[in-house]
């Protein structure tokens, strides 16, 4: 049977990523091959996913069109290593690990067709957003096709590869600094007596609220922002104090040291 597209690894990301091609994409749980060096993973998407696995990576690889390379960064290169000289001719090989360059990429996969991406976790739930760039043998249909695909598990967007450190800032690290966000909020509920379930439901349906306002008003946040504080009221007040306390300055901080993390990585 010809499988048109396979993962090697098959962890949360890939986990993601299939059952949004699955629900989204037109792909059957027919076409999909996963492989993984762990059992458990394996059964596991098996059982969950119905798809086919095996802890074989170059059987993976050499019947799958497109190829994801979903495991972790620091196993790229024994990975490549393995799967390189049984590479078919034609296929269109997608990467999702952070500072794992095109041209790094192509120095040790040859002259074959490569899409590097950057998700995040946000795709377990259907709400991803991935960076996308390609190199120059992935013809525009090829681009396209993958495109459709990312976009199973929420948005994707075309980029110049000079900017896919800032997208690891922006979005691929980013869930974290929401969660700490979320975190901190609840917390200070719960300081109020609000019990601790219902002030993480207050606020995680603000951010997602908030959020949904960004993208569906089209209004710049600042206006957004202003339009919540009233004169003299408790959000400017509130407002007040994340300014004094360095809020917008720390957070831009924290992003470019993660694009710097990003770059030397």
């Amino acid at each position: 049977m010809k499988y048109k597209v396979g993962f090697i690894g098959c962890g949360n990301m890939a986990s993601a990523i299939i059952g949004g091609l699955k629900a989204h994409a037109g792909i059957d749980a027919s076409e999909i091959i996963a492989a993984d060096a762990s059992e458990a993973a394996r059964e596991k998407a098996k059982e969950t996913l119905s798809i086919c696995t095996t802890a074989s990576n170059t059987e993976v690889s050499t019947q799958a069109d497109v190829l994801f390379l979903s495991v972790k960064p620091q196993y790229y290169e024994t990975v490549i290593a393995e799967i390189q000289p049984t590479l078919p001719a034609g296929q269109i090989i997608v990467t999702i690990a952070p500072g794992k360059t095109l041209a790094w990429l192509g120095e040790r996969l040859g002259d074959v067709k490569i899409v590097r991406t950057m998700p995040n976790t946000p795709a377990l739930v259907g709400e991803g957003i991935t960076g996308v760039c390609k190199n120059n043998l992935v013809t525009e249909d090829e681009f396209a096709y993958v495109l459709k695909l990312l976009s199973s598990f929420g948005l994707a967007e075309a980029i110049p590869e000079s900017l896919m450190d800032a997208v690891v800032s922006v979005s691929g690290s980013s869930p974290a600094y929401v969660f700490l966000f979320i975190e901190a909020m609840a917390d200070a509920a719960v300081a109020d007596g609000m019990p601790r379930a219902q002030a993480y439901k207050f606020a995680a349906q603000a951010v997602l609220g908030s959020a949904k306002m960004v993208l569906e008003t089209g209004k710049h946040p600042a206006e957004l922002k202003d339009m919540v504080c009233s004169p003299a009221g408790t959000t400017i007040e509130a407002v007040r104090v994340l300014e004094e306390k360095g809020f917008r300055g720390a957070v831009m901080d924290a992003m470019k040291a993660c694009t710097a993390k990003a770059k030397g990585i």
